[in-house]
């Protein structure tokens, strides 16, 4: 068998990475921001977004499956993080609303998160870590045709 090609290793690198820190951040959340952290990224991407998406465009966003989308919607609901409003214009979609409880309850967990995200990336030296993010971000921004985003990750 040949060796790994650069894009392969990068991928695998990639998916080994998320799936070691994932977890642990999840449990970050979890514990010490109140929330799962498939809630707080709902809760950034429809805070990002000015406060309003479609499901289509929500799901689309936190790439997940449209239905699971709808789970975690109900969930926030639920929970008066968000709420669901008709979409006047489409009446076979709706649009999630982040509610005022629900802009409270994520800055909250984003003062557990981020920190929490630079506790996992503290043993990388500060310039190689810099040159990492510079690099997938172009990367991205290559395969995607999309401008990076990374900066604003959760920042309130």
């Amino acid at each position: 068998m040949t060796s790994p090609t650069d894009a392969e290793r990068t991928w695998e690198a990639v998916l080994r990475l998320h799936a070691a820190l994932l977890p642990r951040l999840d449990r970050a959340v979890a514990r010490d921001g109140g929330m799962p952290l498939s809630w707080y990224d709902v809760l950034l991407e429809l805070r990002d977004a000015g406060g309003r998406l479609t499901m289509g465009q929500l799901s689309e966003r936190v790439v997940l499956s449209r239905t699971r989308v709808s789970r975690l919607v109900d969930e926030l609901v639920a929970a008066g993080l968000v709420a669901r409003e008709p979409n006047p214009d489409d009446g076979r979609s709706a649009f999630a609303v982040l509610t005022a409880e629900g802009r409270r309850r994520f800055l909250a967990a984003a003062r557990v998160y981020l920190p929490a995200i630079d506790r996992e990336f503290a043993p990388v030296d500060a310039r190689r870590l810099a040159e990492l993010a510079d690099r997938l971000e172009r990367v991205l921004e290559a395969v995607t045709g999309d401008a990076p985003r990374g900066a604003r990750r959760g920042r309130g």
